[in-house]
């Protein structure tokens, strides 16, 4: 079977798709309640600047005294760069308070908004996108 140019294109856009399509499905922030925003005060466990998006670790204290860790997602380190924010502007035992769009099935995570540690706002926090 020989492929004509027009089939050649159709291949290659089919290609295209295929291959682009797998990159759109870490931009869905469904699993958050925009709807939501929580603050907490915690003590920063862990900064991740990670493609394709950054990540806090806030250790935060629970009513009864345990210490329950919080998976804060953040933007990409690119977006979050161009905000004021680098690798180093968190650092593991920095007390911070964070807002946040909670995740909808109640487990300690959720979509960072704002990130101040002793009352200064880091950079202007985009939201993930």
């Amino acid at each position: 079977m020989e492929l004509n140019k027009k089939g050649l294109a159709r291949v290659g856009a089919m290609a295209a798709v295929l291959v682009a399509s797998p990159s759109f499905a870490h931009h869905s922030f469904a699993m958050f309640d925009a709807q939501k925003t929580m603050t907490l005060d915690g003590t920063i466990k862990e900064f991740q600047w990670t493609n394709p998006h950054c990540w806090v670790q806030i250790l935060v204290k629970s009513p009864s005294g345990d210490l329950i860790e919080w998976s804060l997602e953040g933007t990409s380190p690119n977006r979050f760069a161009r905000s004021g924010w680098t690798r180093n502007s968190l650092k593991p035992g920095d007390k911070a308070t964070v807002t946040f769009h909670p995740l909808k099935d109640g487990t300690a995570g959720g979509s960072m908004m704002t990130v101040s540690v002793n009352g200064k706002v880091i950079g202007d926090s985009p939201p993930p996108q």
